[in-house]
Formats: structure tokens, C-alpha cells, sequence
């Protein structure tokens, strides 16, 4: 009863989105009935005279020009490309289980089964309408018949071109962390949808929604001629006046089309369903924590991970064991993952690795020298340790720029090279002896080393009072001056990266292929205070890496770590925050004595 009422709901709904477009097209036919009828009455002996043929010769050219204008919209509605999710497409003979998978539960759910499946590296699954013209060849005519499935229709009936059904787009993290059984049942109430999908009716409402979307993106293209903008402009005003029009009884039909999937697909694997939602929640958890903690490092250095959802598997793996709530999710590991039903689980991962650098961090779409794969067996060594050093080059540079000396007075000779007790005189020192000149605000902003640094590095910039304003009074001069200094280095970097060719948007490119990316990126700009905080802790690596033995590591929850006697430092933000925001070196220097660091040793840098 639910399903059908849901159903029905959702074909009302359609006709209410279909009368919009019923109601636009008769408003353009407007003038042109009256021109038509004003034309026709002489030829009557009606509606003669000076006055009557005045409004016709005004009339006509008007309703000639609503109805080009009508045809220009229509045709823009009818052949702009709507927009498409950026997927993995995943061929059949690339999973032929997966496919055998879906379409029994296609069979058992009694309705049309997806025309294909594609992967999107997150964490969510839908069905995608892509029977656009551009995206494709059209569909073969099929019989169609009045219910819901309407591609299940037979008889020898007239034969009417019925639209295919929905690609199935899977998030990926969910086939490496999901059993088969788990997947099956998260998958159920999105495969039951390809039943609405195919009535004729919301079939044509969701056809007209997402070309008029799609129309409002073609207006709001730039790079167009005054001329162009101008036909853009009211192109564009057309548009999302008939989407304001639609909006409601499109939200309407999608839920009624929700609420009639979920309820074909109780019958399906429905204990198993509220396992497996624990499942997607524990998955975008962990999805989020490897984004954040242990990718973006990375794409930061130029490497993108090619095994992002492997490593999924690892870090909640890892917080199984962490927390006792999630103990008894471990039991589950040695059932079969859904990833078996791939045939070259490795090479799909790979492919999702890479959207996933390009859609949240904005990568190239193809290796080179400066974006390559990385294994997480080299991670440790070609990120972790690359990273640290980066940004401890990066510190050093920026104090050259402060005038800060290179070694204190009394440092052993031959220590010429950066050091650690560089940085921690600098923000402790609470007199100026230690630098070169004057601190007057000339010399604060004049670099000291034209070969490092192209541009003077600017005082704690005006525009900023955000970022500095909340932790100013906590911190020292030298920390807020060294903040902003870094600040304005990484600036100058991110500007000096060479940036790829633009191209131009044509009916067969994406926001992908036209460089608009991220399109969702992960985190905004980091502020001055976690930039400083990060360089300090890179210096403090460094050294230890170089004279206490310590190595880099990767921890599957919270990304780089470092790792002193086989055992990681965990206590080492505190102390470094205790010297940014009060100038204490006291924690960090007993730290430092503890682990056996030498911070007056120079350190090796990239």
C-alpha cells in the first residue's frame, strides 16, 4: 500500500512538473494565436480598419519574435549536456559478479535492471540518468507498458521509445570495506528505484528538470561575446524562472520515488540492511579520517595514493582494534569482501585513487614528474619524510628572510647548516641581539637572500584579522612575524605552480575536463597559526630523524607520525604549541633531552 502510494504521488507530481512545461509552451503560443486570428479576420470581413491593421503590423513581429525566442529555449533545454557525477565506469567484463550480483537483485525486486555500474570515490550510492544524446548513443526502442516497469512491457502493442534505465554509480569505499551480503543489502532500495525511473511520466519530468539545469549552466558560461551575453542573459532568466516553477513538485516526485524504492526493497535482505547501514556510517568515517589525515599530505607533495581504498580497510581496521564499540565489526573481516567481485580489484582502486585526488585537491587527470603514484609501503619515505623536510626548508628560508642568524654565538664551529636551536632561540630569545640589524619594519619585510625568496616577505598583512586576531595576544612578537612570514612564502609557492591549459567548454566536456576543480575540496586554507605549528613540529622531525635515529611513519587514523624507538611521539604538539603561543621552551627542550635529539646538529633538507 506505502509503495503505491508513494508511486502515485510521484506520477503526480510529474504531471504537476510537466504542466509547467505545458503552461510555458502556451504562453509562447499566445501571441502567435492572436497574430494568427488578426491575420485571418479581413479575410472574414471582420476586425478591418486603420486602427486593426496598426495592432497587426505591431502584433506579428512580435509574435514571431517570442516564438524564435521560444524555439532558441527550447532547443538549449533539448540539446545542453546535463550535468554528469565524474565516475569510474566499470564494464562488465570487469566485474561480471557485480553485474550478476545486481541483476539478481534486480529479478527479485521485480524491476529494470541498471544499464551499467560505476564507481564514485566516496561515499554514497545513487542511480544517474545518462541517456543524453552526448553521453551516449540512444537507447534501443523498447515495448513499453502503463505500470512502473515499464520496460518489462510486452505484447504487440505500438512500439514507443522507452528510456534506459539508470546507470548504477556504487561509492567504492563500500566494495573494499563491505562484505557481499552487506553490499547486497545497502544496494536494494537503490536498484528498486530503476522502476519509477522508467515510467514514461517521470521519465520526461526528470528529462525536463535537468535540461533546464543544464541551460541555466550554459547561461552562466563566461568568455562569450557582448552579443552572446546578452541572448545568455535572458536565456539564463528563462530558465530558473521555469526551474522556480518545477522545484517544488520535483522535490515532491524524487521523494515519492524514494519512498516507493525503499518500500519494494523491505522484502529484501531487510535484517541485514540495519547491519550494513552501521557499515556505510563506520565507512564514511574512516573515508573522511584517510582524506584528511593521510591523503591530503600527499597530494600536497605532488603524490596521490594509489591505494585510497585499501587503506579504508586498514584504518578502520585499525579503529576496530582502538575502539571497543567497533570491536565487533573485526569478526566480519573474514567473510568475503565485496571487492572479489571485481576481477582487477587493483586497477579499479587505482583509477578511484586518482578521481579522488582530482575531485577533492584539483590533480591532473594523468601521471607525470611532479604528480605520481605512491604505494603506501613507500609512503613513510616519499611523503612523510619529503613533507618534514619541505617545510622545514621552507621555516628556514623565511628566518633568513627575518634576519635571523643562522647559529648562535655560541654553537660549536662547523654548525653552518639549519638547526633546530635556531628556531627555538628565535622564539624564545626575549632580547634582539641575535638578529643582524635593527627589527625595524624595513628589515623585517626585506628578504636577506634574493636566490630564495622572488618577493620581500610582507609584515602580518592587514587583511588578515581573522586569522591572527584570535590567538595574537597568546603568542609571542616572533611567532606571530614568523606566521605570517610562512604565510606569504606558501603563497608566492602555490602562485609560482605552473597551472594547465585552459580548455574550452564544448557540448562533450565536463567540469573536470575544463579544469574546474576541486570540486569538493576537503579543508579550507590552513591559518597562520596551524601553518607555523606544522613547521616547528617538521623542524623538530628532522632533527630527530637526523640525530636521534627516529623514523617517519604512517598511522592509518592520524597520518604522519614519527616514530622514536619503534614507538610514535604523541606528545610532541603540545609542547610545540606551549613555544609558539607563549614562548616556552622549557616542555619541548626536556622532550627533546628525553629522546636523545641533538638540536644544535645540523639537519638534512630537501
Amino acid at each position: 500500500m506505502g509503495m503505491e502510494a508513494g508511486a502515485q504521488g510521484a506520477r503526480a507530481r510529474a504531471l504537476a512538473v510537466l504542466r509547467v512545461r505545458s503552461r510555458a509552451l502556451a504562453v509562447a503560443l499566445l501571441p502567435a494565436a492572436f497574430a494568427v486570428v488578426l491575420l485571418a479576420g479581413p479575410s472574414t470581413g471582420h476586425l478591418t480598419g486603420p486602427g486593426w491593421d496598426a495592432v497587426r503590423w505591431v502584433l506579428t513581429p512580435f509574435a514571431v519574435l517570442v516564438l524564435l525566442a521560444a524555439a532558441v529555449v527550447a532547443l538549449v533545454v533539448a540539446r545542453a549536456r546535463p550535468a554528469v557525477t565524474p565516475t569510474v565506469t566499470i564494464g562488465e567484463e570487469q566485474a561480471p559478479d557485480l553485474y550478476r550480483l545486481v541483476r539478481d537483485l534486480a529479478d527479485r525486486l521485480d524491476v529494470p535492471a541498471p544499464s551499467a555500474i560505476a564507481l564514485t570515490p566516496d561515499c554514497d550510492s545513487w542511480l544517474e540518468d545518462r541517456t543524453h544524446r552526448s553521453h551516449g548513443p540512444p537507447p534501443p526502442e523498447e515495448p513499453a507498458d502503463d505500470g512502473l516497469n515499464g520496460l518489462r512491457g510486452g505484447g504487440r502493442g505500438p512500439r514507443r521509445r522507452t528510456p534506459a534505465a539508470p546507470v548504477l554509480v556504487i561509492g567504492s569505499p563500500f566494495l573494499w570495506w563491505m562484505r557481499v551480503g552487506e553490499l547486497r543489502a545497502v544496494l536494494a532500495p537503490v536498484v528498486a528505484g530503476t522502476g519509477p525511473s522508467a515510467h514514461p511520466d517521470i521519465a520526461q519530468a526528470r528529462r525536463f528538470v535537468r535540461g533546464l539545469d543544464a541551460a541555466v549552466a550554459v547561461a552562466a558560461t563566461g568568455g562569450r561575446c557582448p552579443g552572446s551575453r546578452v541572448v545568455c542573459a535572458g536565456l539564463g532568466r528563462v530558465a530558473r524562472l521555469l526551474l522556480r516553477g518545477c522545484r517544488e513538485h520535483a522535490a515532491e516526485m524524487e521523494r515519492g520515488v524514494a519512498a516507493a524504492a525503499a518500500e519494494r526493497a523491505q522484502a529484501v535482505d531487510y535484517g541485514l540492511r540495519i547491519v550494513a547501514q552501521e557499515q556505510v556510517g563506520l565507512a564514511y568515517a574512516g573515508w573522511d579520517r584517510l582524506l584528511t589525515r593521510v591523503a591530503l599530505p600527499a597530494w600536497r607533495m605532488g603524490r596521490w595514493p594509489s591505494r585510497l581504498d585499501a587503506g579504508v580497510v586498514a584504518a578502520l581496521t585499525e579503529l576496530s582494534r582502538r575502539d571497543r564499540l567497533a570491536e565487533g565489526f573485526a569478526s566480519r573481516l573474514g567473510e568475503r569482501p565485496a571487492c572479489d567481485l571485481l576481477e582487477e580489484p587493483g586497477a579499479v582502486d587505482e583509477a578511484a585513487s586518482l578521481l579522488a585526488a582530482r575531485l577533492f585537491h584539483g590533480g591532473p587527470a594523468e601521471t607525470g614528474p611532479d604528480w605520481s603514484p605512491v604505494g603506501w609501503q613507500e609512503y613513510p619515505e616519499e611523503v612523510v619524510d619529503r613533507t618534514w623536510r619541505t617545510d622545514a626548508a621552507r621555516l628556514h628560508r623565511v628566518l633568513d628572510a627575518l634576519g635571523v642568524r643562522r647559529h648562535p654565538g655560541d654553537a660549536p664551529p662547523g654548525s653552518d647548516g639549519p638547526t633546530l636551536s635556531r628556531v627555538l632561540d628565535h622564539l624564545t630569545a626575549q632580547d634582539e641581539a641575535h638578529l643582524t640589524a635593527p627589527q625595524d619594519e624595513a628589515h623585517l619585510t626585506a628578504p636577506q637572500d634574493e636566490a630564495h625568496l622572488p618577493a620581500p616577505l610582507p609584515t602580518p598583512p592587514s587583511d588578515l584579522p581573522d586569522d591572527l586576531s584570535p590567538y595574537e595576544d597568546q603568542e609571542t612578537e616572533r611567532s606571530s612575524a614568523l606566521a605570517a612570514g610562512l604565510t606569504a612564502e606558501l603563497a608566492r609557492e602555490e602562485a609560482a605552480a605552473p597551472a594547465g591549459p585552459p580548455t574550452a567548454l564544448t557540448p562533450d566536456t565536463t567540469l573536470l575536463d575544463i579544469g574546474t576543480l576541486p570540486l569538493f575540496p576537503l579543508q579550507p586554507p590552513r591559518s597562520s597559526r596551524e601553518l607555523l605549528t606544522d613547521h616547528v613540529t617538521a623542524m623538530v622531525c628532522c632533527a630527530a630523524m637526523d640525530t636521534a635515529g627516529a623514523t617517519p611513519g604512517l598511522d592509518w587514523l592520524d597520518g604522519p607520525t614519527l616514530l622514536i624507538n619503534g614507538e610514535r611521539a604523541t606528545d610532541l604538539t603540545p609542547r610545540v604549541l606551549r613555544l609558539i603561543e607563549d614562548g616556552d621552551p622549557a616542555p619541548l627542550r626536556a622532550w627533546l633531552v628525553e629522546s636523545g635529539i641533538r638540536p644544535e646538529k645540523p639537519v638534512r633538507l630537501v
